[in-house]
């Protein structure tokens, strides 16, 4: 994202004289292109839409997207309106006369920015000419066979052409280009080779064969600087568009990406270093009420707890009290997104907890997307079943009421022997009785398609956490994104998210990880990985991570078993936490919060939230050798806890000078000595 309030931040050699020195926003248009504007696709979306209302609040009507049109999106997400601007009316009005659907209007999100949208399908007609003048720009051609590529051509080719219709009438402004993504990048270098007098920076979320490559389970950081590069993308038949995201890359005044290991990345991948790494945040809100995300938990935590009774229903033998949620979510990337070493981890985990015989129960989440026919039926009537004795319950509550009422009316104590007729004792032990369960509580929540290859159902039938009685450790996989209007799971993901204890994302692949800063500015703790974006932002700038509730496994210099012996000991420490503990480490996860913020983001440079001065110095320190209740509380921690004492010192440490964290030049970069 650009920030500030002049055109400094892109000051490297090359650009035109005006963009090398202090301009103020007023004589500035910046305009950001992706595939995503309005067109919820993946993580880009998030970026866009979070930083949508600081980015409009510096730059005002000066701040425009640009993306695809398409019509329901239009319908439910855009306020068509015309352009204030004279320069972008004058160039929309231009473009619609020649024969294209360009609409402009308010992107209905905080911040409401300007968007300019093209019809794709529309200009299809064109598709042919435009493949022969990216030819002749950067001597990529594309198949016909790719759609999509054809697609972000005709996108490019119209990006570059409002560009400079906008540059012809701009008059006095100077315009400024970000694109997102090769998605993005034809537009960029159309621009480039057509010489228009705009700034322009592409910004990588990540490397299009490194996806690629990691996905095949290659041994990627190991040897980042041992690929052949243009072998391996034309093996994988995406050799047009690593050309297109290089020549991109190379065309642009300025190279950002999101993360410092994704900088390493992209210099061996597309062979050129970041200028500037722009960690991705979010739009962060705080409570008037300190705590009432505390509050929140509690009370998303006792839904989840509704459906944990339902879903293990004549196997509830554990106490609700005492029984720890944790998550994984995202993409169904079983290697990439460290659901196999959470799973192996899952498995040693079960293990220590019924070695040290505690009383601590585990429920972990698997909320990954599959392919499925529809809900499993026995776990539909485990919710059905919990809904029955609810009912039950309040029947003979509301009986048993009215004649405890009746009694002390008269005077009288009522006979406990005789306030409940036979009629109820019936009643109550027919519901008993509909509770006895054959069957051990389902392990997934839908009827999977690819059941037998299912790779998380693969791990778990080897591993054998099959939701035992004796198992501590209890999984069950929901192949569905959450909604509100399940009948099963009725929660929004965040809703979920702040019910849970833990989240874990144990990734092998995470150019950033908004899953793990989601949990952050939530107050939920989470595990995440030096392999990931959001995992190397918070060991750089948080002294402690672990006391803040980030817990960071080395999947980078260790070993795929040591990795997995790391995680089993982070959760096995969370496990032993009191509920106290618990409840002091969400406070600190939650201050984090403001390093995530898209206001404070740039201004993070130089300093380290600093270790806890409470004793313990991570909730971890003060554990005992085995996991105690949760109701224990530690008096010497008590008095050494200044939790208001603790809060402003962390909110004073992000008001620090506005920086950006630039990329050192000419540092050694180590590439790991282990795949995991």
């Amino acid at each position: 994202m650009l920030r500030g309030r002049s055109l400094s931040v892109i000051s490297l050699s090359g650009l035109p004289r005006w963009e090398v020195e202090e301009l103020p926003v007023e004589e500035l248009l910046l305009f950001e292109v992706a595939w995503e504007v309005t067109n919820k696709v993946g993580g880009i979306y998030t970026v866009i839409q979070t930083k949508a209302k600081t980015t409009a609040d510096e730059w005002g009507d000066n701040y425009f997207l640009i993306g695809p049109y398409f019509e329901h999106n239009m319908k439910t997400q855009v306020e068509q309106c015309e352009p204030v601007n004279d320069a972008v009316r004058r160039a929309v009005d231009a473009m619609n006369k020649h024969g294209c659907q360009v609409h402009f209007g308010r992107w209905l999100i905080e911040g409401s920015p300007y968007v300019v949208l093209f019809d794709i399908g529309f200009s299809a007609w064109n598709l042919d000419r435009w493949k022969g003048d990216l030819w002749e720009a950067c001597s990529v051609g594309i198949p016909y066979h790719d759609r999509e590529a054809n697609d972000m051509l005709i996108f490019g080719s119209l990006t570059a052409w409002f560009l400079k219709e906008v540059t012809d009438h701009a008059d006095d402004k100077h315009v400024v280009a970000q694109f997102h993504e090769w998605q993005a990048g034809i537009g960029l270098i159309l621009s480039r080779a057509r010489k228009l007098p705009i700034a322009t920076i592409f910004t990588t979320h990540a490397t299009l064969l490194g996806r690629y490559l990691c996905a095949a389970n290659i041994d990627f950081y190991n040897h980042l600087d041992k690929f052949n590069i243009d072998k391996e993308a034309g093996e994988r038949q995406i050799y047009h568009r690593y050309c297109m995201e290089r020549a991109s890359v190379h065309c642009a005044h300025v190279f950002t990406t999101v993360s410092e290991i994704t900088a390493i990345e992209a210099e061996h991948m597309l062979k050129r270093k970041p200028d500037v790494v722009t960690p991705n945040g979010l739009n962060v809100k705080k409570f008037s009420a300190v705590h009432e995300f505390q509050n929140l938990h509690a009370m998303y935590k006792a839904r989840i707890q509704d459906f944990v009774r339902g879903h293990f229903y004549g196997h509830l033998d554990f106490d609700l009290e005492k029984t720890l949620f944790l998550f994984i979510a995202g993409r169904y990337e079983f290697s990439n997104k460290g659901a196999d070493i959470f799973l192996e981890s899952l498995s040693r985990l079960n293990f220590l907890l019924r070695m040290h015989k505690s009383d601590v129960t585990v429920v972990v989440f698997f909320i990954m997307p599959a392919k499925t026919n529809n809900f499993n039926v026995e776990t539909l009537k485990g919710q059905a079943v919990r809904k029955q004795l609810w009912d039950i319950a309040h029947s003979v509550k509301e009986k048993f009421g009215k004649k405890l009422y009746d009694a002390l009316l008269r005077g009288e104590i009522p006979d406990m022997n005789n306030i409940l007729d036979r009629d109820d004792l019936t009643i109550m032990k027919r519901a008993i009785f509909s509770t006895q369960r054959q069957s051990l509580p389902p392990v997934t929540t839908h009827n999977m398609i690819d059941d037998s290859t299912d790779p998380i159902l693969s791990t778990i039938r080897r591993i054998g956490l099959f939701n035992n009685r004796t198992d501590r450790v209890k999984v069950i996989l929901h192949p569905e994104f959450l909604s509100s209007t399940s009948p099963l799971l009725p929660m929004d993901y965040e809703e979920f998210v702040r019910g849970c204890h833990l989240g874990v994302f144990p990734s092998y692949y995470e150019p950033w990880g908004y899953t793990p800063a989601e949990c952050t500015v939530m107050g939920i703790p989470s595990v995440t990985t030096n392999l990931s974006g959001f995992g190397c932002f918070m060991q750089e700038h948080v002294a402690d991570p672990t006391a803040y509730g980030i817990y960071i496994v080395d999947r980078r210099f260790r070993s795929p078993d040591d990795s997995c012996n790391q995680l089993t000991q982070f959760l096995y420490g969370f496990c032993k936490q009191s509920r106290r503990q618990r409840i002091i480490q969400r406070n600190r996860t939650e201050r984090l919060s403001d390093l995530l913020d898209w206001r404070y983001l740039g201004r993070t440079e130089g300093f380290k939230y600093p270790r806890p001065s409470s004793v313990p110095p991570s909730p971890s320190g003060s554990q005992a050798s085995s996991p105690q209740s949760s109701d224990v509380e530690d008096e010497v921690e008590d008095e050494r806890y200044d939790e208001e004492k603790e809060a402003e010192r962390d909110r004073l440490n992000i008001k620090s000078p506005f920086a950006l964290s630039h990329v050192p030049r000419g540092k050694k970069k180590l590439h790991g000595e282990y795949k995991n």
